[in-house]
């Protein structure tokens, strides 16, 4: 008990120590992007439609919003109140970061969860499908199709999706996360759902195709294992083989990509969110980079890591509990 419990405290110190490296290193090189970037913020924050102001004016912006300030001090600013809670305020929304965050984050949640739970599902099955039949017609259908969206773009794959579903047949919204001009209050799940639905579809597709063919190469390599030739031998059927000891060895393998695909659909979530006019993080990421919010660019990279970076941390927590032989910080029994 002792070792386990040495155990788990080392696995939660290094991971602490990690994630603060991670994220100071996030914060660091964003705020050096951000100050090597060719955008005026003062710029950016007034609007290219906008009349031209005076140099007293772009002053006063400057010192309101403390771009008047050298990077380095800007950043320890900004660092400090970090530590106290505050991550400071959003040029484009004139409001609290984690207000911003929280909001928006909340808008595509939903979309994020449906899109990761298709990806691990769709992308588990047709990888055990792919793998149990390799060679026949089926495994070359799920290896086309796989092989063709992991290298398509999102956005494209996005476009085609809204084009064929929302413009030619008309089954789904066009746009947006509710119907437009109908109150927040009284909008009904079904609304909800069938807006984010194509969007999240589009974003589960190129997901599915790397955990298909992940599943499917690792399925392959266990079926021509010494120990399932024995049991074939045997006379045990192919989907018992793949039932009883394929499916043990194929669950880790498709955790570790499917939590690692956080990244994935953080990344993916900003180009679908703008195919599909969703207003979630992705768009106010768009947002804020086109018009140099570095509050909540910074705010937004920083949550980012920190929410890949819990997933990962969940996997490692799950893998005990799919196979109890392993043990947290690498002790075994």
């Amino acid at each position: 008990m002792d070792m386990q419990l040495r155990s788990v405290f080392t696995f939660v110190a290094r991971k602490l120590l990690r994630l603060g490296l991670l994220l100071l290193a996030v914060a660091i090189f964003t705020f050096v992007l951000l100050s090597l970037s060719p955008i005026d913020p003062v710029q950016a924050y007034i609007g290219a439609d906008m009349m031209q102001i005076s140099s007293e004016q772009r002053q006063l912006i400057a010192e309101r919003w403390g771009l008047d300030q050298p990077m380095i001090i800007r950043f320890w600013d900004w660092l400090g109140q970090l530590v106290q809670g505050n991550w400071g305020t959003s040029m484009v929304f004139n409001q609290p970061v984690s207000e911003v965050i929280a909001s928006r984050f909340w808008v595509s949640l939903p979309m994020l969860a449906i899109a990761w739970l298709l990806s691990g599902i769709l992308g588990l099955g047709l990888g055990i499908l792919s793998g149990a039949l390799a060679g026949s017609w089926i495994d070359r259908v799920v290896r086309l199709y796989a092989y063709t969206l992991a290298s398509s773009p999102t956005f494209w794959v996005a476009l085609l999706l809204l084009i064929v579903f929302s413009v030619a047949l008309r089954v789904t919204p066009i746009c947006c996360a509710a119907p437009p001009g109908i109150l927040a209050a009284d909008v009904t799940l079904w609304q909800h759902l069938h807006h984010l639905l194509l969007p999240a579809i589009a974003l589960s597709i190129i997901g599915i195709a790397n955990i298909a063919l992940h599943t499917r190469q690792k399925l392959i390599d266990v079926l021509h294992s010494d120990y399932i030739l024995f049991a074939r031998a045997q006379g045990e059927s192919l989907w018992g083989v793949v039932r009883h000891h394929g499916f043990r060895n194929l669950i880790l393998p498709a955790l570790t990509l499917q939590f690692a695909s956080l990244s994935e659909l953080f990344g993916g979530s900003v180009l679908v969110e703008q195919v599909f006019a969703y207003p979630g993080l992705g768009a106010a990421t768009v947002q804020a980079a086109l018009r140099s919010d570095v509050p909540l660019l910074v705010g937004i990279v920083f949550f980012s890591a920190l929410f890949v970076y819990t997933g990962n941390t969940l996997a490692d927590l799950t893998y005990p509990i799919v196979d109890p032989r392993i043990r947290l910080g690498g002790w075994q029994t």
